[in-house]
């Protein structure tokens, strides 16, 4: 039997409540659950996508604005949207030199058809209630031929590993909620949904079923952490 979407997942508004809550210490949260290795995970995927100079790039559900601060610095002609669900992490966005943050819904984007050469996301498939919708609907706004590249939590193929990974996450999450905010189960949010989320090769496919032509996946820590670089067909 599958197991219930958590309730943030099924309610934008509980989703935009809770990122509103750990904002101030997304960055820090991001750094102990990748044991510091997200900066790295993040400079890869951008070098996959193979940006021109003058592309026009979306970092969606962008948090504070990483990759789009890394598009900045690879590609200095291009322009990056920065976009996210949560206002307060646009705030933040916006204080670590990110200009044009946006307050967008990747269920809805709010941009033309085919207006990017490339949509990033990290950590933001995973939050989406709907995995193919969303994915269409990057599709969308992907120019024919542009890419996507995600960076995310995914269930590793490994029975064993899944339960021991998920456990971990969890420990993880209730010692952090509690020592950052008084609240244990803010960040086991991490673990509840990645429970109802699906393995790098079974996001593979999606993606294909979407309109999108997969080039290639890295992963990490036993395939519990993924980079796709995907095309638009």
């Amino acid at each position: 039997m599958s197991r219930p979407l958590p309730p943030e997942k099924q309610d934008s508004r509980l989703m935009r409540e809770m990122f509103h809550t750990i904002s101030p210490h997304y960055d820090f949260i991001t750094r102990v659950f990748s044991y510091g290795m997200d900066p790295g995970w993040k400079r890869r995927a951008v070098e996959r996508a193979q940006l021109p100079d003058d592309a026009v790039v979306l970092d969606l559900a962008c948090g504070t604005g990483d990759f789009t601060k890394l598009v900045a610095a690879r590609s200095p002609r291009s322009l990056a949207v920065s976009a996210d669900l949560v206002l307060n992490m646009l705030r933040l966005a916006r204080r670590h030199g990110v200009p044009r943050p946006v307050c967008a819904d990747a269920m809805r984007l709010p941009f033309a058809d085919e207006t990017f050469h490339a949509v990033f996301t990290g950590y933001g498939m995973r939050n989406f209630p709907d995995l193919a919708g969303a994915l269409r609907e990057i599709r969308r706004v992907l120019k024919p031929g542009g890419v996507l590249v995600t960076l995310d939590f995914f269930l590793p193929r490994n029975r064993v590993f899944r339960r021991l990974y998920l456990g971990y996450l969890y420990v993880q999450g209730f010692f952090w909620g509690l020592a950052l905010h008084g609240r244990p189960r803010i960040y086991t949010y991490i673990p509840d949904s990645l429970a109802t989320f699906v393995t790098m090769k079974g996001y593979s496919r999606l993606a294909e079923e979407c309109g999108f032509s997969v080039c290639g996946a890295e992963g990490f820590i036993l395939g519990g952490i993924g980079v796709h670089w995907a095309v638009r067909q």
